[in-house]
């Protein structure tokens, strides 16, 4: 699941986390043996099989499953070899089960970028930086040339700011006031100026090396022909305070909002290239047994990418920095820990140290984010295909790629279905349903569960799945409350499943919950548990085929989003 913030948030909490490294690290409790040799699986859904599936999938040699490496194309190779040996149909692109994302990575260009204010050359990453585009987040051009721009002053990030037609077709120019996000006013100052030519924000000075790791990085983009990027947009520049000032002619300080500056001139240019390998989803089918509703499908997903490598850390340092000051890993906001959180840091540090040495860890090997998801979806298919009688309508099987990367591969299959778009019933996504513990996660618990969406669109769904709880021998303890309109963590719009619900597929969410290894290097297979995870692959598994068996498709009784507009949570 991609983080609450943008990805600029990972270097920040990774140097905060970095500067308070120790030497030592702690509490083994509950913890398994790192590797784990493959056995083989059987048709029922058990803790075992999930434990020899992951740890093949979230293995070093995945290298961190980014979409569009080898990695995680050796990934969904691993799934589409299951969903064979399994016998389930090919659903994907001309008799496969793959469907090829068209992925393609953006780099800045070397020689393709420049700024100069009044005639003076400006010098690219020492004054200036080009603003990357991250889709539904920072909107902007990636290919911009303008000369004789006029440069106006907009104001502070985070404090008075002139009106937006003020600023139509210029340069505008913002400082930073202290304390702001970067990230949050990065984006809400390029919603804000969408009509000007260029916006241009002064915090080169402020998170230097962590904006320039965020500009200068490879980024791979979705670049659907069926819906092409914004004409027109603003190019994104970061300054440092010299180049503001030297566009504006006069210190920022003396500024008032709405000041002239000088004329500038720009270019942007991000070159293309194709990924290291193709980035695919895996899709497949476990046709029904009803000859009238074999053709409608009960959809199952879980996303198979994760974020691939990272600058390496001490493995236990992090996990014990991570125990006491981020529980909830890339999520949380860590500042200096006082001495008593600096002592229990230590002790657990301590702890560790006198049963293992350090390790450097550079490899993001996503167990829970989604390996967990994955395995069980597969821990599913294999049940479902061995039972009989078969669910009277088909299950339709699709392992994403690109979530972490911005839901890029359920987006495209959901533009581009494999099956007819309206013969999907119902969509249930599992992302991050390998840990729960109540001492590792805010919540937790042996049954625990939290479900999201269910009723968003059709209020049967999740009466229905309420029901089917109820009669269970040991009902799932269910935590709705990551539902709530406008909750803060915007979970709803946060993974797989919001791309079916955008066209009113009634979908429901199923995750264990945030923990302190969460978008880490940390979070590998040895802290799962796979006990509690086997419940919930159980628990979906009966889902599915309670709706896969219901007399009519669940009745759609809510608003339709609109496809291609902005989710609200």
């Amino acid at each position: 699941m991609p983080p609450i913030r943008s990805r600029l948030v990972r270097p920040l909490a990774l140097a905060a986390a970095l500067a308070l490294m120790l030497s030592a690290q702690g509490a083994a409790a509950q913890e398994l043996p790192r590797t784990r040799a493959p056995r083989p699986t059987v048709p029922e859904i058990s803790a075992s099989d999930l434990m020899s599936r992951l740890y093949a999938l979230a293995d070093d040699s995945m290298m961190g499953r980014g979409a569009g490496t080898v990695g995680n194309f050796r990934a969904t190779a691993y799934v589409a070899a299951e969903f064979a040996r399994m016998g389930l149909e090919p659903a994907g692109e001309n008799g496969t089960y793959f469907q090829t994302i068209p992925l393609r990575v953006r780099t800045p260009d070397p020689e393709g970028n420049s700024l100069s204010a009044g005639g003076t050359p400006l010098a690219v990453w020492t004054d200036f930086a080009p603003l990357p585009s991250v889709p539904g987040f920072l909107p902007v051009s990636v290919a911009f040339s303008a000369d004789a721009l006029p440069v106006v002053y907009g104001g502070q990030l985070g404090g008075t700011t002139i009106a937006p037609e003020q600023a139509a077709g210029k340069l505008v120019v913002l400082g930073a006031a202290p304390g702001i996000s970067p990230d949050r006013e990065m984006a809400g100052a390029l919603r804000r100026y969408r009509t000007a030519a260029a916006v241009a924000m002064t915090l080169l000075d402020v998170y230097p090396e962590e904006i320039m790791d965020f500009v200068r990085e490879q980024r791979p983009t979705l670049l659907d022909p069926k819906h092409p990027e914004p004409a027109n947009l603003p190019a994104g520049l970061l300054l440092t305070g010299r180049a503001a000032e030297a566009l504006m002619g006069a210190p920022l300080a003396g500024l008032r909002p709405g000041a002239a500056g000088r004329t500038a001139a720009v270019r942007v240019r991000f070159a293309e290239s194709a990924p290291e390998a193709p980035a695919r989803n895996v899709v497949a089918i476990l046709r029904g047994s009803d000859p009238r509703l074999r053709n409608e499908y009960v959809a199952i997903g879980a996303h198979n990418d994760h974020i691939g490598l990272q600058p390496p850390v001490d493995h236990d340092s992090l996990r014990a920095f991570n125990a006491v000051m981020a529980p909830e890993g890339v999520n949380s906001n860590p500042g200096e820990p006082t001495p008593q959180q600096w002592a229990r840091i230590r002790a657990t540090l301590d702890s560790l140290r006198r049963v293992r040495p350090a390790r450097l860890d550079s490899i993001a090997n996503g167990a829970d984010d989604d390996g967990s998801g994955t395995v069980t979806l597969l821990e599913i298919a294999e049940q479902l295909a061995s039972a009989s009688p078969r669910p009277r309508r088909s299950i339709l099987f699709v392992s994403h790629t690109g979530e972490e990367l911005g839901l890029f591969g359920s987006q495209y299959f959901t533009d581009n279905p494999t099956v007819p778009r309206d013969s999907i019933v119902t969509q249930l996504n599992m992302d991050m349903v390998g840990r729960g513990r109540a001492e590792d996660v805010k919540g937790g618990g042996p049954r625990s569960i939290q479900m999201i969406g269910s009723r968003r669109l059709a209020t049967e769904l999740g009466d229905s799945i309420d029901a089917l709880n109820r009669r269970r021998a040991q009902p799932m303890v269910v935590d709705y409350s990551f539902d709530a309109p406008g909750h803060p963590y915007n979970r709803y719009c946060r993974s797989d499943h919001y791309m079916y619900a955008r066209y009113g597929i009634p979908i429901t969410y199923f995750s264990a919950g945030y923990h302190r290894d969460y978008d880490m290097v940390t979070d590998e297979p040895q802290y799962i548990d796979y006990d509690h995870m086997a419940l919930i692959g159980g628990f979906v598994r009966d889902i599915a085929v309670t709706v896969a068996d219901m007399s009519h498709r669940p009745v759609v009784d809510h608003p339709k989003p609109d496809p291609n507009g902005g989710c609200r949570q």
